[in-house]
């Protein structure tokens, strides 16, 4: 989300709208974990979402908090891995249910 620009949903809900927004700052800003953690955190979560636009915009954080392109990828290539395995994991129980 943007600082400069009032996100569409605060517009147009602003009783749930404006508190989701002003949390989504507060995790961007505030809590015991430094920038660049959060940063790193929020980078490979935009990845498993698969959000381009918050994938860039986290990655430019990032780099911006002092995260170095090694650990970015990293970051990018645990999300990836994460991604998968959690399919597998419970589409097991389905694949046991219907097929032993």
């Amino acid at each position: 989300m943007s600082a400069t620009k009032t996100p569409w949903f605060v517009l147009n809900s602003p009783e749930l709208g404006g508190p989701f927004a002003d949390f989504y700052k507060s995790c961007q800003d505030k809590g015991v974990l430094d920038k660049r953690t959060r940063e790193l955190l929020m980078t490979a979560l935009a990845c498993g979402s698969q959000c381009s636009d918050q994938i860039e915009e986290h990655i430019r954080a990032a780099l911006d908090a002092g995260a170095s392109k090694e650990e970015i990828t990293e970051a990018l290539l645990i999300a990836a891995a994460e991604g998968p395995g959690t399919q597998l994991v419970w589409k097991e129980d389905l694949y046991r249910k219907y097929l032993g």
